[in-house]
């Protein structure tokens, strides 16, 4: 049962007062989450355009994840998911109102590590439930909803003024091991704004002028048709016609979501030349990633939602300065979920890892050890948006790929072999000489759906 919001303030109230100062060894804690950040849209993801020197510099002193991917591809369930290690099916937040109970808070990442003596932080965008946990945190600056990039009564940009927020909560003269979480809404679209839907901080504007944009090969009528009948009229396809329905809109809109990410890189550099000043880098494990992936116009869609991979890629990059040289500045292949930054948190902060959390810890893959590691995993997207969203679920190994879309009568199955077809343009779900791959990776999706509840 979800408690009121008056119940939940009051809880929060008094929840996880800071416990006895902690040895003071246990390393801090940054956790720096974009909003629809794709996985290859940072220069050391691959990508020639945008301009990432801070972000790049994280991964050459840390680990790139290259598979990493969200459970879920859409803000509210993916935070969710991020805070508390769980998948949507055991979190049961799967809308933009639903928060989570008194209980379920207590057992996220910033609630238990602020329970073991951490000093914590929240800055940005919250996006779980309607109620905002204001007194969960020592320091507070979070916001409900998308923000705005620009206030009306202020002229700095959103991007700028979080990453002052952030500044000052670094600077407290405060001796506690901090854990800050720092949900930026960059690049996310402004959804009301139709003349500029990413608007870019005044600093960046000529960025990216003279820049070519590629079109992908699956930015075409061919890729659109091949969706299903549904899918072609989702919400993904009516947003593509305000953002990206012709070469040149796709160009100029892909430019101002370049320039969006380079103001948030911007901030991380500072965030980390503060660090460096207070002497507090080499005792600070980084985290950085997104809620989900985006669609730059790829098949007629944006947004996210759906199980291709432009939708549910995310990079991920995790820096820590304990771990040997040897195992700095590597990009590992291993398959890391949204669920795992949360027992990552509580593994390097030396908290138990609560009971039910379904995600893995991270660190000993950074740290270079050989670990035996997941070898597929399940996603789900229930959210309908008054049926102009497909629900489906699905099941992702490292070479293929099953989608079942659950709101369709009967289900509508989706087969694809991403060696081989990682653009995903055939669905060989109808290929008779695939239909054991198909009827095995069909049991997985059964048997996933079922233990992960």
């Amino acid at each position: 049962m979800r408690i009121s919001a008056l119940l939940l303030t009051a809880f929060l109230l008094g929840i996880n007062s800071p416990a006895a100062a902690a040895p003071e060894t246990r390393p801090n804690i940054l956790v720096l989450v974009a909003d629809d950040l794709r996985a290859d849209a940072l220069a050391c993801a691959g990508n020639k355009v945008v301009q990432t020197p801070n972000i790049d510099a994280l991964a050459k002193r840390g680990t790139m994840f290259r598979n990493g991917f969200v459970t879920t591809s859409i803000c509210a369930v993916s935070r969710a998911s991020i805070f508390c290690g769980q998948y949507a099916r055991r979190h049961g937040i799967e809308d933009f109102k639903t928060g989570f109970t008194a209980a379920q808070w207590s057992n996220t990442y910033p609630a238990r590590l602020r329970s073991a003596g951490y000093r914590t932080g929240f800055i940005g965008k919250f996006g779980v439930g309607n109620v905002m946990p204001t007194n969960a945190f020592d320091h507070w600056d979070g916001f409900p909803g998308q923000g705005r990039y620009f206030a009306s009564n202020n002229p700095v940009h959103l991007t700028r003024r979080m990453g002052d927020s952030a500044l000052k909560f670094l600077r407290a003269n405060d001796s506690r091991p901090f854990c800050l979480s720092i949900s930026f809404k960059a690049p996310h679209v402004q959804d009301e704004n139709m003349e500029r839907p990413f608007p870019p901080d005044p600093a960046d504007e000529t960025l990216y002028d003279k820049s070519r944009i590629t079109v992908p090969k699956n930015y075409s009528r061919e890729a659109f048709e091949r969706l299903p009948g549904f899918a072609q009229n989702s919400e993904g396809h009516t947003r593509w016609l305000r953002r990206f329905a012709t070469p040149e809109m796709r160009e100029r809109n892909v430019k101002d979501y370049y320039r969006l990410i380079t103001g948030m890189d911007r901030e991380i550099g500072r965030i980390m030349a503060v660090l460096a000043d207070l002497g507090a880098a080499s005792n600070t494990v980084v985290m950085f990633t997104s809620d989900n992936g985006y669609f730059l116009g790829e098949r007629g869609l944006t947004d996210k939602f759906l199980m291709f991979e432009e939708s549910i890629r995310v990079p991920l990059l995790v820096l820590d300065p304990s771990a040997p040289r040897k195992a700095r500045g590597r990009e590992i292949d291993e398959m890391a979920l949204n669920i795992d930054l949360a027992p990552t948190v509580f593994d390097y902060a030396g908290v138990t890892i609560p009971d039910g959390v379904q995600g893995r810890s991270l660190r000993k893959l950074v740290q270079g050890e050989k670990v035996a590691w997941r070898h597929d995993w399940f996603y789900e997207h229930h959210y309908a948006h008054g049926g102009k969203i497909p629900e489906l679920e699905g099941v992702r190994t490292g070479e293929w790929k099953y989608v079942r879309y659950t709101s369709a009568t009967p289900a509508v199955e989706e087969l694809y072999d991403l060696r081989r077809d990682p653009l995903e343009t055939r669905n060989l779900s109808n290929v008779r000489d695939h239909a054991g791959r198909l009827a095995q990776m069909r049991q997985r999706w059964a048997q996933l759906r079922n233990e992960l509840r």
